[in-house]
């Protein structure tokens, strides 16, 4: 969430940020409505405890200064309910209003509006008739969608034979990469409480239909804070790891590489990328978070470090891939800046998403309590960044396409080989 402090002072700088990111504007006015109705209440409240504790400040009071104190005492009881409901409200608003956007983000309405700013690699066009990945995984039989929706539904898929091999090669192959730079490897949780979840900045604007709310069967309401919700990446268990501490600042940055199942209801994407197993309901992840000082340029340049890490990934897989900076209108709640990496999939003749990256400036540390030691009597809130290392699904289907080959088979890249032992998929009988 923003500062309550920063929203006062600048309301028409933060209505504009909810503008150009399409977030109704009035949503500020809303908060700054209750903010002071909440103000007023507490001040109410201020004054008759003053002249309570004024009155009980006697020793003997007599029958009349005894029948004022009850007279205020009910009074300040009548108007504590109606501060907690004017809290709750002020705190609604507020975790509705987005970060802001940085200053290097282009303006635009939507992702069509989005810049591609680097392409890498020449994209692959096979001499041949060439498949998608479904029918190269049916035939290889690496991937089963039938049996998935027998079981599942739509949107799941089962991973066979070498595909199974394949992911974990490129989990192991991304683990070793991140953790030679620095990177502590973490197997979080995938449920995270409901309360806990909020305060990452995803469920507001309708984001939590996104997201999997799994309910404690003693529990069965939403709202409670008893429920979970189940991750959409490693980065939503990764982020509150921090909660409530505070680090010291000689051992930041602190960063962290997650592997973990994701699962994503996709709402609203019901007729997109139906075909094969593109676009899930579950998946698995390996995801970058930094935890790192407030600096100038601080953001920018870790989150150039953290877009050439997936860059340096994707390159040593040998798939063309384009880095997309997303506009204000295609940021999302908690992101100041973002960029998408695409990589080509030849059976569409375009690029298509396969990891995002995103600085969150201090939206979520604000929200979850995390903080370092700026020094001997000072505490600030730590900046934080997300990235995709491998959203292995998607990868893993990149790689079926740009690497068949006219008999069907399928050339396993060259920094995987040494996880496959061996250099080729052949089609099975």
């Amino acid at each position: 969430m923003l500062s309550k402090r920063f929203i006062r002072e600048n309301p028409r700088l933060v209505e504009k940020a909810c503008q150009d990111k399409q977030v109704d504007p009035a949503v500020v006015k809303k908060f700054l409505q209750a903010d002071q109705e909440k103000k007023g209440l507490v001040q109410r409240i201020e004054s008759l405890q003053a002249r309570r504790n004024k009155l009980t400040g006697n020793k003997k009071p007599d029958k009349r200064t005894i029948g004022k104190v009850k007279e205020l005492k009910e009074k300040i009881k009548a108007l504590k309910p109606e501060l907690r409901e004017k809290k709750k409200e002020a705190r609604k608003w507020l975790a509705e209003i987005p970060n802001l956007p940085a200053a290097d983000v282009p303006k635009g309405k939507d992702e069509s509006e989005n810049k591609v700013i680097k392409k890498w690699g020449d994209v692959f066009k096979p001499s041949f008739k060439g498949r998608d990945h479904l029918r190269l995984g049916e035939d290889l039989g690496l991937i089963n969608v039938k049996r998935a929706a027998k079981v599942s539904g739509t949107r799941f898929g089962y991973l066979l034979n070498e595909a199974v091999l394949l992911e974990f090669a490129l989990i192991n192959y991304g683990l070793e990469k991140l953790t030679k730079e620095g990177f502590i490897p973490v197997l979080p949780p995938v449920l995270t409480k409901v309360s806990v979840f909020k305060k990452l900045g995803y469920c507001q604007q309708g984001g939590n239909k996104e997201y999997y709310l799994v309910y404690d069967p003693k529990k069965e309401n939403p709202q409670e804070r008893a429920n979970y919700y189940l991750v959409g990446t490693a980065e939503h268990a990764l982020v509150p790891m921090h909660k409530d501490e505070v680090f010291s600042a000689d051992s930041l940055p602190r960063r962290y590489v997650g592997f973990s199942p994701a699962f994503r209801r996709e709402a609203g994407s019901w007729g997109k990328d139906t075909r094969g197993i593109f676009r899930v309901h579950q998946f698995d992840k390996l995801e970058m978070v930094a935890f790192i000082k407030p600096q100038s340029n601080g953001d920018k340049k870790e989150h150039r470090y953290l877009l050439s890490l997936a860059e340096k990934l994707v390159q040593d897989l040998s798939l063309p891939y384009q880095v997309v900076k997303m506009c204000t209108g295609d940021l999302g709640q908690p992101a100041a800046r973002k960029y998408d990496l695409e990589c080509w999939f030849p059976s569409e003749k375009k690029y298509r998403e396969t990891h995002s990256l995103s600085t969150c400036t201090d939206y979520q540390s604000r929200a979850l309590k995390i903080k370092y030691q700026k020094d001997k009597n000072r505490l600030g809130l730590v900046h934080i960044l997300n990235g995709t290392a491998f959203a292995v699904g998607r990868i893993m289907l990149a790689i079926l396409e740009n690497y068949q080959q006219e008999d069907g088979s399928i050339k396993v890249p060259s920094v995987l080989q040494p996880y496959l032992k061996k250099k080729i998929i052949k089609p099975k009988n």
